[in-house]
């Protein structure tokens, strides 16, 4: 494996790793969040001091639904480095210019198929 992408690995397990501890404890958050509501009849609905547990359950939800599917990504980028793929477009074929893997380590996209999918 060439340097290059050996520093890709590189940062992208260190992505990985990052976004795994992310959503652990954003889980452990939401557990927390469980709990603590479990055994309340407190009616946070009409509470004025902040966000209710129901929506701070949602917000948690999303986050971690965020953060799993980017850890989905980050580990199918890293079995594109080991099988040679990476940084080539998985539509088009074209290479993914480096200013686009530089901000985006795990994009499968070039940017002119990444505007035309949304």
């Amino acid at each position: 494996m060439s340097e290059a992408l050996e520093s890709v690995s590189a940062r992208l397990r260190h992505e990985q790793q990052t976004t795994l501890a992310l959503v652990v404890a954003m889980e452990a958050d939401m557990q927390a969040v469980v709990e603590s509501s479990a055994d309340s009849n407190a009616d946070d609905e009409h509470d004025p001091e902040g966000a209710t547990i129901a929506f701070e359950r949602s917000r948690l939800a999303t986050l971690i639904t965020a953060s799993r599917k980017r850890l989905d990504e980050i580990t199918a980028a890293l079995e594109r480095v080991e099988t040679g793929e990476h940084g080539r477009c998985a539509v088009c074929g074209k290479q993914i210019s480096a200013a686009r893997l530089e901000a985006r380590p795990f994009a499968q996209l070039c940017l002119d198929c990444a505007a035309a999918a949304s």
